[in-house]
């Protein structure tokens, strides 16, 4: 079962490469991190801005691709953990056939808030998680960027 979460925070610390979003369930109280890069940090803010670029980025250059193709992306999902790797897949339809990718969560979140499209994550990643999380001690992320 997959469970709609939203975006909730953006850690953005520049002296590391180390950067952190955070998921929150929207109906229901459970949240959880994700480290990511700081590229990917920098374009899901951009998003969230709404800030526009003078050439395509990366997350700019994949959506016109997939729009080029007759494509649209539906969601994104994350549906797994393993060995302590989050993994994700772009849900895509193209003409009525759905299409999944492989991709890092950090760019399938960085599209999502581009696209505007529901961010999904399988019950089992969050379940893992909290196992996870019993087993180890809590980071302090530092400075954080809320937008609401």
């Amino acid at each position: 079962m997959a469970i709609h979460m939203e975006l909730s925070r953006l850690f953005i610390r520049e002296m590391t490469d180390m950067q952190i979003i955070e998921l929150k369930e929207l109906e229901g109280e459970r949240t959880f991190p994700i480290v990511i890069g700081l590229p990917e940090a920098f374009a899901i803010e951009r998003g969230l801005k709404g800030l526009e670029v003078p050439r395509p980025q990366t997350h700019d250059l994949l959506s016109s691709v997939i729009d080029q193709l007759s494509g649209k992306l539906k969601s994104i999902h994350i549906h797994e953990l393993y060995e302590g790797t989050f993994y994700a897949m772009l849900c895509i339809d193209q003409d009525g056939r759905e299409i999944e990718i492989d991709c890092r969560p950090s760019d399938a979140i960085a599209l999502s808030v581009n696209e505007r499209v529901p961010i999904l994550v399988s019950e089992q990643v969050i379940e893992a998680l909290d196992k996870e999380e019993a087993d180890s001690p809590e980071i302090d992320p530092g400075p954080t960027f809320d937008w609401e």
